[in-house]
């Protein structure tokens, strides 16, 4: 895992870029294209629905299939299934024939394939990176990222008005070439059980094994604990935020103050990858978990697009931080062979409370907070005298709301000394028990 593994990472790295940039033009043109066709938040929500529950019910098997084939294999399969799902999206809105039920479907299969995507890329990383440097490559993982929330709002906003929604989705199509041909020219350690047998093992058996593993480290579990509820808050957050700038601004508005959420990500990220984080990394993710819901609260209390841009770009710059230190938390205590069935039901847990957040936003927010903060609604004249009343108030307090749970979260989850104390109590996998040899393919 020396320097020749590093480099293969930032080789996998910059294709996983332009995939992810790809991902991000199409989701923004989706979701305007479902508002503004519908105008209905509950059919916007979803889409995310449907392109998060099908990835966390295969989960489990997904984890079973990382750690029992090749990493680099399970990431271009992956990929060329996401990539004809895109295809199939381009002729059907080519030819006038899609529907949003179309897309369900078609976000469903891909969710299927992101199952397995996350959790190869993430073992992978862990078998080609050192362990010192695992926050700087988490942090790398978090640029991506951000580059995408910046680029493909401002992109997607000015490519509608130019190539429509086929052609940002025939560019996405394209993104998904670049990666699979950066998977082609490497090779990933090939990470085994010292037992052969394992194959012959019921893959129902291997499955429930990854949450054997995390509930029989106390410390680990209840940090699964704070993610699980942290994401379902931010359910609310994921459906509320594009109806919610869009309630007082309009698409450009919006695209600009998505990209400064990106903005915030990306410095993030680079001070991540720079610094590394905190040599306590439970306290750096607590802390900055905090800061996110403290910043996340202030974003609600009036429909400035000024104060939502400040208050995201914020959370962006905490949110890598926050990711950084648990993954290189999950990374140093989980042994390498496990890492693709453990980090599969990590993501499962992690996700599984999330797609009951965007079942209740859109009712919540059609039916419940809006007609609420109108003028003369049941809450005006209380939570009025705070938020304002008027459209896209109701939203604006179901923000505040999150921002206060997660920031609460954050320090419940301190309070717990298995939690404080894990970096201590669980000891590091030892990553010499497993020979690794990276090489480039030539």
């Amino acid at each position: 895992m020396g320097n020749g593994g590093f480099k293969i990472f930032l080789i996998v790295w910059v294709g996983q870029l332009f995939s992810v940039v790809g991902s991000g033009l199409t989701s923004f043109a989706l979701g305007v294209w479902v508002l503004r066709d519908t105008g209905s938040v509950t059919l916007f929500s979803l889409i995310l629905l449907f392109s998060s529950l099908p990835a966390i019910l295969f989960s489990p098997f997904a984890g079973v299939i990382v750690d029992r084939y090749n990493r680099r294999t399970v990431m271009m399969v992956s990929d060329s299934i996401a990539g004809l799902g895109t295809l199939t999206m381009f002729f059907l809105y080519l030819t006038g024939m899609m529907e949003i039920w179309h897309l369900y479907i078609i976000l469903s299969i891909s969710s299927v394939a992101s199952s397995m995507q996350f959790p190869a890329y993430q073992a992978a990383i862990s078998t080609l990176v050192k362990k010192e440097h695992l926050g700087r490559a988490s942090g790398l993982v978090q640029v991506a990222e951000s580059i995408s929330i910046i680029v493909a709002p401002v992109l997607a906003g000015f490519l509608l008005n130019v190539i429509d929604l086929q052609g940002i989705i025939l560019l996405d199509f394209a993104t998904f070439i670049i990666a699979m041909l950066t998977l082609l020219f490497v090779r990933f350690p090939n990470v085994r059980e010292e037992i052969e047998v394992k194959i012959k093992k019921s893959i129902w058996k291997e499955a429930a094994f990854g949450w054997r593993y995390i509930v029989e480290r106390p410390g680990l579990k209840w940090l699964l604990v704070f993610f699980a509820v942290s994401n379902f808050l931010l359910g609310f957050f994921n459906i509320l935020l594009q109806p919610y700038i869009l309630s007082f601004s309009n698409e450009t508005v919006l695209g600009m103050v998505l990209s400064c959420f990106g903005i915030g990500l990306l410095v993030g990220g680079i001070l991540m990858g720079i610094w590394g984080g905190p040599k306590k990394k439970i306290k750096g993710l607590l802390v900055f978990g905090l800061l996110s819901g403290i910043a996340l609260t202030f974003g609600g209390f009036r429909s400035d697009p000024v104060l939502v841009a400040i208050s995201i770009a914020l959370i962006g710059l905490f949110i890598p931080i926050t990711n950084g230190c648990s993954q290189a938390i999950w990374q140093s205590k989980v042994a390498l062979e496990v890492q693709g069935r453990v980090f599969a039901l990590r993501r499962m847990v992690a996700m599984s409370l999330s797609p009951i957040a965007y079942v209740l936003a859109g009712p919540l927010i059609d039916y419940v907070f809006e007609p609420a903060m109108q003028e003369n609604g049941i809450l005006a004249s209380t939570f009025g005298i705070f938020f304002g009343v008027g459209e896209g108030r109701g939203m604006g307090l179901l923000n505040s709301i999150v921002g206060i749970g997660w920031a609460l979260m954050a320090i419940i989850i301190y309070m717990n000394p298995r939690v404080r104390n894990l970096e201590t109590e669980l000891p590091d996998h030892d990553a010499n028990e497993v020979s690794v040899v990276a090489q480039a393919n030539n």
